[in-house]
């Protein structure tokens, strides 16, 4: 098979982006291995494919970047202590993931379960009784945002200033995407901020996360004790608090939408809570948040006939993966109902999110919450305003009615 195909996927067009499934089905037959010159990059779209080099690190390197307009021969994850978790390779990542597990442990998110119910109940509090209101901007944005300041340890009233900065990060401007002033100044001035806070949990350690980063040791593979480094842990902190807050709220945002286009399988939910985990699984199969994600080869790799050279960009399409009709039967249905062994929406392999535990029980929380209070709604999308970045896709505002 070859790449021979007039369908072109552009990760910046905001008309594809609006509904890349056509696009992304044509990528999955016609040209699996998809090359688009204007921007120097491959992509994979079927989930075997997309699950494969997933599982590959040694072949589909994050060193590069996994972000599009990030990804260059220079190695950012090259173990200096500068570099996010997300863009290194092991020996580097192991290290580094096994030493953050322990300050990100099961007990710490089960034991969020109360205090989100209660940010649920705060934040509808003000809302219950309104014709209408933003479900994104007024819910489905802040509870997570609070959730992970809170576990964090970052300030109360710090926390609108941190989720301010977390959007501006995500800014995009047309041609260069989220490389542009705005999401530059954003990344430095949060970066700074989450410093101090860990320079201040040295001085003075409490019972959060950010003072687990700085405690936390790990034996690395020489034997020896050590802990995160200064901008080690403030990359780790700022990872969190960022894809802590815009996992959930697409997924919570796209829940507003999609049960409002299914609300026989929204009765079936407000009746049977029971059905609210298998719902998140299908949610996040059927609009994934985080659709995109960067890899860069290390060698030569041949896949259904074509050679994607050593020293490629390749993004590997999660959100195409979990749209393909060879894994999943009627992928463009969503079901409530559907058996989901696993999908690609978190990641798979070394680099499956870390979080995944925490964004699983703030949306099935978040829905549970939400349904118990408006067991009916519609969406005005004529109002409706959508994220669009090369590796984000949601809702950035949905008007909602109850």
């Amino acid at each position: 098979m070859t790449t021979s195909t007039d369908v072109t996927w552009d990760p910046f067009d905001t008309e594809i982006d609006a509904d890349p499934y056509p696009t992304w089905r044509r990528l999955r037959d016609e040209a699996p291995v998809y090359r688009n010159d204007r921007f120097d990059f491959w992509a994979l779209s079927r989930f075997d494919d997309v699950e494969a080099a997933h599982k590959d690190p040694e072949t589909f390197s994050s060193a590069h970047g996994t972000v599009l307009e990030l990804m260059s021969p220079n190695r950012l994850g090259d173990g200096g202590g500068g570099s996010s978790i997300i863009f290194m390779d092991p020996p580097e990542h192991s290290q580094l993931r096994a030493l953050v597990s322990r300050a990100f442990t099961p007990r710490r998110v089960r034991e969020l379960e109360v205090r989100i119910r209660e940010l649920c109940a705060e934040l509808f509090g003000g809302l219950e009784g309104l014709d209408s209101f933003d479900y994104v901007e007024n819910f489905a944005a802040r509870l997570p945002a609070e959730v992970i300041a809170s576990l964090l340890g970052v300030p109360e009233q710090d926390r609108e200033f941190a989720r301010t900065h977390i959007d501006l990060v995500f800014h995009i401007e047309p041609g260069v995407g989220m490389i542009n002033d705005t999401s530059l100044r954003a990344q430095i001035t949060l970066f700074e901020y989450l410093g101090a806070q860990l320079a201040e949990r040295r001085r003075q350690p409490r019972d959060d996360m950010l003072t687990g980063l700085v405690e936390a040791e790990i034996t690395d593979e020489r034997g020896e004790r050590r802990r995160l480094n200064e901008r080690e842990a403030t990359a780790f902190a700022n990872l969190l608090i960022s894809a802590g807050t815009e996992t959930v709220a697409r997924l919570l945002g796209n829940f507003a939408v999609v049960l409002a286009a299914h609300p026989d399988q929204r009765r079936a939910l407000a009746a049977d809570v029971s059905l609210v985990p298998g719902a998140v699984e299908e949610l996040l199969r059927f609009e994934a948040p985080s659709p995109v994600q960067g890899r860069w080869t290390t060698r030569a790799v041949e896949l259904h006939g074509v050679s994607i050279p050593a020293g490629s960009k390749v993004l590997l399409l999660t959100g195409s993966a979990g749209r393909d009709e060879r894994k999943f039967a009627d992928p463009d249905r969503f079901d409530i109902h559907r058996a989901i062994d696993h999908h690609l929406s978190f990641g798979y392999g070394i680099h499956f999110c870390l979080g995944a535990a925490l964004a699983r029980l703030e949306g099935r929380v978040g829905i549970e919450e939400t349904l118990r209070r408006f067991p009916d709604w519609t969406v005005d999308l004529a109002q409706g305003k959508r994220l669009h970045t090369s590796t984000v896709r949601g809702w950035s505002n949905v008007p909602f009615r109850p």
